[in-house]
């Protein structure tokens, strides 16, 4: 069993705040909430942006939900053309789902307007003596992102 001290309950607690907080901002800067699109739904924009057509079933397994959740979130994504669908050529019963260009060009201005805002928040509030210490946080925080415990 890990460790467990006040201290570090209270680590864990201002982090998961503070990354809610961060996460909600970043959402709001960068205008996703004026898309109507629900977060799973542009994680699956971003996921077949980024990983090409997949299946239901794999977007399921990829994002820790059930078909029925994915087939759910790919429907409204369909009829706003942001997604397609084409018969999978290894199995003609299921179907790979893909971005389209305007999924493409709506998923490109979510991450500009979210990276322009971050930039300027990194610029205006963190000096360059701290800009090390902030490289160092990235990495813990992309290690504690990929722990399995």
């Amino acid at each position: 069993m890990p460790d467990s001290t006040p201290d570090k309950d209270a680590a864990a607690t201002r982090l998961a705040l503070a990354l809610t907080r961060l996460r909600a901002r970043l959402r709001e800067e960068s205008g996703r909430d004026s898309t109507g699109l629900s977060i799973s739904q542009l994680s699956i924009l971003q996921r077949v942006r980024r990983d090409g057509p997949a299946t239901a079933a794999s977007l399921a397994a990829a994002e820790h939900v059930s078909q029925q959740a994915i087939a759910q979130s790919v429907v409204p994504l369909k009829s706003a053309g942001l997604v397609r669908s084409r018969p999978d050529p290894k199995d003609g019963r299921k179907a790979l789902i893909s971005i389209t260009d305007a999924g493409l060009s709506l998923r490109e201005s979510i991450i500009a307007s979210r990276n322009s805002w971050l930039s300027r928040a990194v610029d205006s509030t963190i000096d360059s003596q701290e800009q090390a210490a902030l490289d160092k946080a990235i990495e813990l925080l992309e290690r504690l992102a990929d722990a399995d415990t």
